[in-house]
């Protein structure tokens, strides 16, 4: 897999990346079991009804999936969209992405660089 920074913006790259992961298994701190089989739900939906429009409007690979490479999710000011909470996309728009009554923006000021994608955390 190429390193984070060269990951590109790719739904297939993405579907095949997360199959691995599973719903049992809680792939980096931060989440419970409970937590992560909820977001890995989410984000199986996202995958599949969202992926390729969010990568047409700019999303990266980091913007939606991206964790603080020790950390994880414990760090939220490097998380992406998707790693955040288990509700399900309801909108995006090239800047912001609605999650029932929760929207992530993608040009937030001040997110630091150095997040891993969830599927390279660890490794």
């Amino acid at each position: 897999m190429p390193a984070p920074a060269t990951i590109p913006a790719d739904p297939k790259l993405w579907r095949k990346a997360f199959i691995d992961l599973r719903p049992s298994v809680v792939p980096c701190p931060g989440f419970t079991l409970q937590s992560w089989g909820g977001t890995h739900e989410a984000c199986v939906e996202f995958l599949d009804r969202w992926a390729d429009e969010a990568a047409s409007l700019g999303w990266t690979t980091l913007d939606l999936f991206g964790v603080h490479p020790e950390a994880g999710t414990i760090r939220p000011d490097f998380c992406g969209a998707m790693v955040l909470s288990a509700e399900r996309v309801s909108a995006i728009t090239d800047k912001h992405m609605r999650f029932g009554n929760m929207t992530f923006y993608r040009d937030k000021p001040g997110r630091p660089n150095g997040a891993v994608p969830l599927w390279l955390f660890g490794r």
